[in-house]
């Protein structure tokens, strides 16, 4: 299974490139089952650009996730401590295998009824790798 999740470009570009190796969220997904991560980089792009395995997701206090992740977080301090400002628990999701799209897709390619997330959504019936071209 997979998920959509909305990323702002500057992030998603720092992820394809292999700059961003976590992404940090605020909840972690309720579905074990999702093994990879459909990176949708958020307006001006508004387009999905590619995915990436997840390598594993670590749940824990702020401060002890931002000791596991600052070296390849792709943030700043003063960033991840505003994100996570009065909250006990952050997560980072860990980026494994990235796999840029050709050609940025647009949402609906997932299914008509496909809308930007807020945080994230499940995508039961995601493209094939075949389907896509990836660079």
């Amino acid at each position: 299974m997979k998920v959509l999740l909305s990323i702002k470009p500057e992030y998603a570009a720092k992820i394809l490139s292999g700059e961003k190796r976590f992404e940090f969220r605020k909840a972690a997904f309720g579905n074990g089952l999702v093994k990879s991560v459909v990176i949708y980089a958020t307006k001006p792009v508004g387009k999905v650009v590619g995915e990436f395995e997840i390598a594993e997701v670590f749940r824990d206090k702020p401060s002890k996730i931002w000791a596991k992740t600052r070296k390849f977080a792709g943030i700043d301090k003063v960033f991840f401590d505003s994100y996570y400002e009065g909250r006990d628990v952050a997560v980072a999701i860990g980026v494994g295998a990235v796999q840029r799209y050709r050609e940025p897709l647009e949402l609906s390619h997932f299914g008509s009824d496909i809308t930007p997330p807020q945080s994230f959504r499940y995508l039961e019936s995601a493209c094939h790798q075949g389907e896509l071209e990836l660079l």
